[in-house]
């Protein structure tokens, strides 16, 4: 094989564009193929690596080819683009790929095996069923405002007016028409709490029979869905030298606007993985509701922190602690011990399990 050969692959629906360059970025071949026959174009072609962007449907090659023997490897968008010459098509995307590869320093994303990407899976459906409920209920809302209507906060308060309105019917100028109506907006709602309430239990099972992700969920301010979420986004965090470059991964650390050595930090850079960075930050922001009723170290940290700087800056903090912690336990098997300073003991040899189908 072609040892120090990049094949690079602009994917699609059913028209690849492959590009093969040398170590050196020579061109060697450029090709369009038919969905049908890029396996067996990937396998003879002569090239030890295979690059692909981090988009749709490049797991699943990203998976059929590492069975071939490739070397299989996965770049966010954002870094190919500079290297996008001129106009914008297949070939030029296919051509910027290998160079974006051939950088040293170029960052990967990991590639998901087939458990992580169920995992993955049930998230995005789960988020999904979320924002359909909470669609749902402000149109609810807004319906029943029309009335002269209005409803507490929450969605209990909602779901008991809703049921109140059809044992009752006698509120405000609602019609018959309008009640019938509200009946099945309220079927429509019972359906969706089912079924996340169904996802909610899924993610619990596959947090149950993976040891590491239960470990990861006695980190204060880390539950079954984000434990779940680390696992399936990050793996053995194999691809990260240290917490700080998970974290900076996950866009919980300042951003950068330094220059002529004068160094300056605003917010968070918020990169990454979008709806993990959520997760972490929402998980660390209820955990200082309670952290004043705790005794470890990083609660008293939490507490002393969110008195000096607010509530914002210490949920963020907290959620960039706790990403550091989650990259210790996953990359190095330490047990979470929230007594100790540190952010995990070191107490037994490492026992991370890689995350596979």
């Amino acid at each position: 094989m072609g040892k120090g050969n990049i094949l690079a692959i602009d994917l699609a629906k059913s028209s690849f564009q492959a590009h093969l360059a040398s170590g050196q970025g020579h061109v060697l071949e450029r090709k369009k193929i038919s969905r049908s026959a890029l396996v067996k174009y990937v396998a003879k072609v002569d090239a030890d690596v295979v690059v692909m962007e981090a988009c749709a449907t490049s797991n699943y090659w990203g998976r059929r080819f590492a069975s071939l023997g490739k070397e299989v490897r996965l770049i966010a968008p954002q870094f190919v683009k500079p290297f996008v010459k001129t106009n914008k098509n297949d070939a030029n995307d296919s051509e910027a790929i290998a160079e974006a590869a051939s950088r040293p320093t170029m960052r990967f994303v990991p590639l998901k095996s087939v458990a992580q990407q169920d995992i993955s899976s049930l998230h995005c459906i789960r988020s999904r069923l979320i924002a359909q409920r909470t669609a749902l209920t402000n149109q609810i809302r807004g319906i029943l405002g029309e009335y002269g209507v209005v409803v507490a906060k929450g969605h209990d308060k909602l779901r008991e007016l809703l049921s109140e309105l059809q044992r009752e019917g006698n509120i405000g100028d609602l019609s018959a028409f309008m009640l019938k109506k509200l009946g099945e907006l309220q079927s429509e709602l019972t359906a969706l709490d089912a079924r996340i309430k169904t996802c909610d239990e899924e993610v619990q099972q596959l947090c149950d029979i993976d040891p590491v992700a239960s470990e990861l969920t006695n980190i204060i301010g880390v539950g079954p869905i984000t434990a779940t979420a680390l696992r399936a986004s990050s793996g053995d965090m194999s691809q990260f030298k240290n917490g700080r470059q998970f974290a900076a991964f996950l866009g919980l650390v300042p951003r950068q606007t330094s220059t002529g050595g004068k160094t300056k930090l605003t917010g968070i850079s918020k990169r990454g993985d979008s709806y993990l960075r959520m997760l972490l930050i929402h998980g660390a922001r209820a955990a200082l509701i309670s952290a004043h009723k705790r005794d470890d170290y990083r609660s008293r940290w939490a507490v002393q922190l969110k008195s000096n700087k607010g509530t914002n800056r210490a949920a963020v903090a907290l959620a960039n602690r706790n990403a550091r912690t989650a990259f210790a336990l996953m990359k190095l098997g330490q047990p979470f011990d929230p007594r100790r300073p540190g952010a995990a003991a070191a107490s037994r040899q490492p026992t991370a399990v890689p995350l596979e189908a």
